[in-house]
């Protein structure tokens, strides 16, 4: 009884005592969540913060509205009601720190593989890069011919925005202003020199000095007459007269056909995203339209196009697997060495063994790619005495040459890697094996080689999926050459799959950005399933710890 009531007693003693004692490390997070919530001066910072991004984002809208993208208009929205409601709510401690990484994370990776694979499944590309209004536009443009009987007009060429427009004057003195976008719309607030409309409100007049330094903008300027293509377009010589011209080519919008006047030939819009003829002339440009799977078909069926993926696949395996497979036994050697305490000066060859690595990789394959040029590089000149040697034009020997440019670039990562991976193995297990009569081979292959592949194992994987997408080398040292002149896209002999992507979006006449990002999700797909069938396999070696 008399225990009882010591308890109650000291429980009371507590209650009126106050909340009980924190401990140091508890008094330290209370500080740093307290200064998490911020004083005067955080919430000031807090508040000009959400501000600028507000204003930033109604600025987003009102171009998103001009542009009428919807969906991103939502999103920007929703992303922007978010984050003012986490910093501005007492309770989202957690939030406030997640929100950065997890937009970045958004914006960066989910956004840009999501994009990638849309466009994957378009047309997008030269010729079809633009909406089907602005390729009747472009068409329309591309074929005026002035009007023989054309009225003179009026012309002063205003600027609003970075954009010309051309304020108009009619023969009967009505005014209007439209640019190559916009048609012409009537106005009456318009500023008069005699007879002719010189300026108006929201639009900056240009100079006569300005004319001369944009004429070529200015002559190449077709602003619709109205609404209806067909109507024509007003196009000035001079800047200061105007004249209709009238297209050869006759739109119509409800049968969604555009006929050439001159040849009489009818061009039909048939899905394609362009319009074209019986005997599939297409007139471009065309417009961007959603092909669905015909892409990834293309890549994988089309015969001038399989050709070429097939040898650079194979390539791009080989790559990657040579290049981990030497960069890391070259770096374990070492790393064995260097660990050896019998061996003097290890910290200064330690140091020796990282410099490749701490040079940028471009810099490094630029110099490489000079040291191995055929006729003046310092390989054939000194060390081997004037020799003609193709390191870098030869197909088999450029293939060879960026396996060891690859290999000096990538030792000193494993060498870094594989040396704390062999000095956090006890040494109590090299100890007791070497008493048990185990040999040093004995003891490297059945004890540290397994102990180092749970630490390294993960590594290898990572190393694997970067030398997959190695651009930098290949695009530095030899941008993928020697040419493959018989392949039917942009492709040479020691390009890998990312090097060629890149080329059959980016370089030629004709850049395939649809195809491109088929290859791209392609891509990815391989190495993402040798990823997870590799990590699954490295949950074996968990085992050993």
């Amino acid at each position: 009884m008399s225990s009882t009531t010591e308890n109650v007693s000291a429980g009371l003693e507590a209650t009126v005592e106050g909340p009980p004692k924190l401990s140091p490390r508890q008094r330290k997070a209370s500080n740093i969540a307290d200064a998490a919530s911020g004083g005067i001066r955080g919430i000031l910072v807090k508040i000009i913060a959400l501000g600028v991004l507000d204003a930033l984002a109604l600025t987003a809208i009102f171009i998103l509205l001009a542009q009428r993208e919807w969906l991103v208009i939502g999103i920007v929205v929703v992303a922007t009601g978010m984050i003012n409601w986490v910093y501005l709510s007492k309770r989202k401690l957690p939030a406030k720190y997640l929100t950065p990484g997890v937009i970045f994370l958004v914006i960066f990776q989910i956004f840009v593989l999501g994009y990638t694979a849309y466009i994957g499944f378009t047309n997008y590309g030269t010729g079809h890069n633009g909406t089907k209004e602005q390729a009747v536009s472009a068409l329309m443009s591309s074929a005026l011919e002035r009007v023989e009987d054309s009225p003179t007009y009026a012309v002063t060429v205003l600027e609003r925005a970075g954009q010309l427009n051309l304020l108009v004057t009619d023969p009967d003195g009505e005014v209007s202003v439209g640019n190559a976008e916009t048609p012409l719309r009537t106005v009456d607030n318009a500023e008069f020199d005699g007879d002719k409309a010189v300026a108006l409100d929201g639009y900056s007049t240009l100079s006569f000095q300005e004319i001369i330094a944009q004429s070529d903008a200015i002559t190449a300027l077709a602003v619709p007459a109205s609404e209806d293509p067909n109507d024509g377009a007003l196009r000035t010589p001079d800047g200061t007269s105007g004249y209709l011209y009238v297209s050869t080519l006759e739109y119509d919008e409800a049968a969604g056909t555009m006929t050439d006047t001159t040849t009489g030939t009818v061009y039909t819009d048939n899905g394609t995203g362009a319009f074209t003829a019986d005997d599939g002339e297409q007139l471009l440009p065309g417009w961007q339209i959603v092909v669905g799977g015909e892409n990834f078909v293309r890549a994988l069926t089309d015969e001038s196009i399989r050709g070429p993926l097939v040898y650079v696949t194979i390539w791009t395996f080989v790559f990657a697997i040579v290049s981990v497979a030497t960069t890391f036994f070259l770096g374990l050697f070492l790393a064995i060495v260097f660990n050896d305490m019998r061996m003097r000066g290890r910290k200064f060859y330690r140091v020796l063994m990282i410099l490749p690595y701490a040079f940028p990789s471009f810099l490094s394959a630029l110099v490489w790619a000079g040291l191995m040029n055929e006729s003046f590089g310092f390989i054939n000149q000194v060390l081997l005495g004037g020799a003609d040697v193709p390191w870098l034009t030869d197909p088999t020997l450029a293939k060879v040459s960026i396996l060891i440019v690859n290999l000096w670039l990538g030792f000193p990562y494993m060498f870094l890697v594989c040396t704390g991976a062999l000095q956090s193995i006890p040494e109590e297990l090299q100890e007791a094996a070497t008493v048990d009569g185990a040999k040093p081979w004995a003891v490297f292959r059945l004890i540290k080689l397994p102990l180092l592949l749970v630490s390294v194992a993960p590594l290898l994987i990572a190393s694997f999926a970067f030398n997959f997408n190695n651009f930098n080398l290949i695009y530095m040292l030899t941008n993928g050459g020697p040419r493959d002149s018989s392949a039917p896209i942009p492709v040479g002999h020691t390009d890998i799959l990312i090097s060629m992507v890149y080329k059959v979006a980016f370089t030629g006449q004709t850049r395939d950005y649809g195809l491109a990002s088929a290859f791209s999700i392609i891509i990815f797909l391989i190495v993402a399933i040798i990823a997870i069938i590799s990590f699954r396999k490295t949950k074996a070696l968990e085992d050993l710890n």
